[in-house]
């Protein structure tokens, strides 16, 4: 495959303007710029700052710093990042270029991460960067515009948007997990140790530091998270539903007293060194958050507690008694659209089609997914604007079954058409089935229980990565990174 070099990507082609400079934005804006297309990056940080970023940088990660498994035979989210590796990803690149290590997973320094980001596109020589905000809908005369401004989007331009669609948006509440500094956490009490020592990318079978608790303290610990101070709602919001893949603790734990025990903390797959007879009842588990190993995220607690009782109530777990916060938990309101009514199936707005939207406003949850629809959005964009058609990737693939999902797949009504649109993580549920589903090993006993689930994961793996290889043969001419 070939294509321009950096040095001929500023081009007489009209520029794709971009709306929002997150993991969607950037990524979008290097697939367009790589395809020898202008782009003009627009930013509103630091000029303005939202409820969740702390930076300027472009691509911060506001909660997790986690992109999930990197499986890709065995699990949807590591095929996708397989897929977009195939597709010259600037967000895989730079999540490749900053792990740490994560068990199973592909997990980031985020600082590091956001500085890579921003240092490519800075320096790419077909991307423009403007800091300011777009307050309303983009001007008449950016005819090709992605707006990728993720599910903090400013008000103004969200009520344009809101006006422009006669749709009101969808909602759901976000919730930001705890990091704490890893010298503050007693490691007399608290041992390292992946589920089943399972070994990630660059780790070591030893990635998670693991908190116990006994069947008293876990009972004390709910209670403590029911009773504890949270964060009103104000009345506009008090209707909005949570995403379920990110649930804050405490509702959690509100909907069962068993719930934690067989989610975040569940105890399976390790073994207390400091006391190796005694089973826990419940575990608290934290990951790496930054390459320097100084600091960690409790996984699986986002939480919508007050300050002061999220480090009463957290410093009660055992080995967290003396933990200092780099940063406590929070809550932001996430909005996006009902995207298969207002969106074609290249992503465009049918009451403006200039304007295509990516990300996480799309309703795909999660940075990878968010990427993903920024990468063919931006696809989308650059063969628009050479005049030229693109098609859309195999439905068979993680990236096509997602824009799918976005675009369509949900059960019709004559009178409302698509209806129970929510926000969903790539997952081989969105996948067409297998003609032929493997009933058979190798050595040709059949396969029993569990053995027919891994066999159709990695049937629908392969399937997927043979069929994005000949969709990028037929119909893209990937250019050299710059």
């Amino acid at each position: 495959m070939t294509g321009p070099k950096s040095s001929e990507l500023v081009s007489s082609f009209e520029p794709v303007h971009i709306v929002g400079a997150g993991l969607a934005g950037s990524e979008a804006a290097w697939q367009v710029a790589n395809a020898g297309v202008g782009v003009v990056l627009h930013e509103m940080r630091p000029h303005r700052m939202t409820e969740a970023h702390r930076t300027g940088g472009l691509a911060e990660l506001v909660c997790s710093n986690s992109f999930r498994s990197d499986d890709a035979a065995n699990n949807a989210v590591g095929l996708l990042h397989a897929e977009m590796r195939r597709l010259g990803s600037l967000v895989m690149r730079a999540a490749d270029a900053n792990q740490v290590p994560a068990g199973g997973a592909l997990a980031v320094d985020r600082d590091g991460f956001s500085a890579a980001i921003t240092r490519a596109l800075q320096e790419h020589p077909g991307i423009e960067i403007r800091r300011a905000e777009i307050d309303g809908l983009p001007p008449a005369g950016w005819r090709n515009v992605i707006v990728a401004t993720g599910p903090l989007t400013s008000a103004p331009l969200a009520d344009a948007i809101r006006e422009l669609t006669d749709e009101n948006a969808l909602a759901f509440f976000d919730a930001i997990a705890p990091i704490v500094h890893r010298d503050s956490i007693d490691m007399s009490v608290a041992w390292f140790q992946s589920r089943y020592d399972k070994a990630g990318p660059g780790g070591t079978g030893a990635d998670y530091i693991n908190c116990p608790m006994t069947r008293q303290q876990y009972d004390v610990f709910v209670d403590a998270l029911l009773a504890g101070e949270k964060t009103d709602f104000k009345d506009w919001e008090a209707s909005t539903p949570y995403f379920d893949g990110c649930l804050p603790i405490e509702v959690m734990a509100a909907r069962g007293r068993e719930t934690l025990r067989h989610g975040p903390m569940k105890p399976v797959g390790l073994t207390n060194p400091n006391d190796p007879a005694v089973k826990a009842h419940a575990i608290v588990q934290l990951r790496q958050d930054n390459k320097l190993g100084t600091l960690y995220n409790m996984v699986g607690f986002q939480t919508k507690l007050k300050y002061g009782p999220q480090q009463q109530i957290f410093r009660t777990i055992p080995g967290l008694q003396n933990a200092e916060f780099a940063r406590l938990g929070g809550l932001h309101r996430n909005t996006f659209l009902n995207s298969p009514k207002l969106l074609d199936g290249q992503l465009r707005l049918h009451a403006q089609p200039r304007l295509r939207f990516a990300g996480q406003m799309t309703g795909c949850e999660g940075y990878v997914e968010s990427a993903s629809i920024g990468l063919i959005a931006g696809l989308y964009a650059a063969a628009h604007a050479r005049s030229q058609s693109l098609a859309p990737p195999p439905p068979t693939t993680a990236l096509g079954s997602l824009l799918g999902h976005i675009t369509g797949g949900h059960i019709e009504t004559i009178d409302t058409g698509p209806r129970s649109f929510q926000p969903m993580n790539i997952n081989f549920g969105l996948f067409p089935p297998l003609a032929n589903p493997p009933t058979r090993k190798p050595d040709g006993t059949r396969l029993r229980g569990n053995e027919k689930t891994v066999a159709k994961k990695q049937a629908l793996s392969a399937r997927a990565l043979a069929d994005l290889d000949s969709w990028i043969a037929d119909h893209l001419r990937m250019p050299a990174a710059a």
